[in-house]
């Protein structure tokens, strides 16, 4: 792959005659460290850094669709700046290999700090950050009227799924990811589910992908009974948006949530094989605009006046219903929740969207994480820089709250 998409480069420069001098700076960069396969799971460092800020402008490894930008923006003023104490910032950015922090209270930026010559202006890949904006767009899916419950079995919008182990499985239990169907989410193995789906072809003609993928598996406990992280199911619960409103996922969360809520910058998805978007992962956007999101969910819901979910959704959608053993967090609908009432959306290589409504608190990370999954101590040194964050709120309200990291509420099934 690195040898095929450098010689695509090189036969576009002499025949476009400027082709390369037209490519950005992070363009140029991410031609000179391209990967030698398809699977970002398996990319060395350097390769992820200069690629995640720049994955939608290479059709050789993924074609992208623009979530589109209003033309109002939703001002971020700065604020007064936040004092961390103790915390070695500095540390903490170079320990987690981060691009960007952006910290948000009481609507005014109080800290912004960006790293691998990343910065405001550039966007980066959430990977399965996007999984919690997919469980808006089934929020804003019924609103509209397009979904009539979340009890309903997955096969009354997807028939494709009758007679599979998802035929009897309801919406609710795929945005808990509690299906009870077996999956292997294990990134180190290029044989696991989770490695292999993205590039399956279906056998059957008008069969998507992802649904003949998904409907051979088999079932191993009963729905609503286990928790079991799967971004497949995140991936059919995007098909199955787009098959119950009949628009793209992008053009859907540009109407309901992009535009009207007054993102600064056009975003855009990646998409899979079938031209649908990888509704599991892969929006690029600012960091900024992340943060924007956190406000827009700790609001409620609301974009350019108007309700886009059903009233109390956001506090549905972020109960816990699982104990999940990862970094003391549970999950709810395709949000992680901590104690006090915060919650994230949380993706690998460390992209996150911290939301804590008690303290009116959002911060935004976006890192190029060494393992993956932060199983190696980043996760829990970002868990520490949420408590950090949240202590100086606390410091600066006179008020003490719940930390990340306190004594976790019983889940609920």
């Amino acid at each position: 792959m690195k040898k095929w998409l450098v010689g695509a480069v090189a036969v576009l420069a002499v025949a476009g005659g400027g082709y390369w001098l037209s490519l950005s700076e992070d363009q140029r960069d991410a031609i000179a460290n391209a990967p030698t396969s398809r699977d970002v799971l398996f990319w060395e460092e350097d390769t992820r850094t200069a690629f995640f800020r720049v994955l939608d402008g290479f059709p050789a490894l993924a074609n992208a669709r623009v979530i589109e930008a209003g033309e109002a923006t939703y001002p971020l003023p700065d604020g007064e700046p936040l004092d961390l104490g103790d915390f070695d910032l500095d540390a903490f950015m170079a320990s987690q290999n981060a691009a960007a922090v952006v910290v948000v209270h009481d609507g005014e930026v109080v800290l912004e700090r960006y790293g691998l010559d990343f910065s405001a202006e550039g966007k980066w890949t959430s990977f399965s950050v996007a999984k919690s904006y997919t469980s808006t767009l089934v929020g804003a899916a019924l609103l509209d009227g397009y979904i009539d419950s979340l009890d309903d079995p997955v096969s009354k919008y997807l028939p494709d799924m009758r007679g599979s182990a998802y035929d009897d499985v309801t919406i609710r239990q795929l945005m808990t990811m509690s299906s009870g169907v077996r999956w292997s989410e294990d990134y180190s193995d290029p044989q696991s589910d989770v490695a292999l789906f993205n590039e399956h072809v279906s056998e059957e003609e008008g069969v998507d992908s992802l649904v003949d993928y998904m409907r051979k598996l088999p079932r191993e406990a009963e729905p609503g009974t286990r928790w079991q992280y799967n971004t497949g199911e995140t991936n059919l619960i995007g098909v199955l948006v787009r098959e119950a409103t009949g628009k793209n996922l992008a053009d859907y969360l540009s109407e309901k949530v992009w535009a009207p809520f007054g993102m600064e910058q056009d975003a855009t998805w990646l998409l899979s094989n079938t031209d649908s978007e990888i509704s599991g992962c892969c929006i690029q956007a600012s960091t900024r605009d992340s943060a924007r999101f956190g406000l827009f969910a700790m609001g409620g819901g609301i974009a350019g006046g108007e309700r886009v979910v059903p009233e109390g959704w956001f506090e549905e959608a972020t109960t816990p219903a699982f104990e999940t053993g990862r970094f003391d967090r549970g999950y709810a609908y395709q949000w992680w929740t901590y104690p006090g009432g915060a919650y994230a959306a949380s993706g690998l290589f460390g992209q996150g969207i911290f939301i804590d409504p008690e303290r009116n608190l959002v911060i935004a990370t976006n890192s190029n994480w060494r393992v993956s999954t932060g199983n190696d101590g980043a996760g829990e040194e970002r868990n520490r820089f949420y408590a950090a964050v949240q202590a100086a709120v606390d410091e600066r309200r006179g008020v003490e709250g719940v930390r990340v990291g306190g004594p976790a509420e019983p889940m609920v099934r």
